[in-house]
């Protein structure tokens, strides 16, 4: 797992992504999964903007 200092939501986020980027990798050799991989992409994509906003939060947190 890659570090990225942050709260343990981050790093669980983290995490699911992570594991979607090896389900896709092993979805890439096999045959007609291309829409499973879109779905998974798609939910990256959402995991991928819950940890840009969750960044955005503790990062203002740290100003107050």
């Amino acid at each position: 797992m890659s570090y990225e200092a942050g709260s343990k939501e981050c790093r669980h986020l983290i995490e699911a992504k992570e594991s979607l980027l090896s389900a896709l990798d092993a979805l890439s050799n096999i045959n007609s999964t291309d829409l499973i991989q879109i779905q998974i992409k798609e939910i990256y994509n959402e995991l991928e903007h819950m940890h840009d906003n969750r960044k955005k939060i503790e990062s203002a947190t740290k100003y107050l």
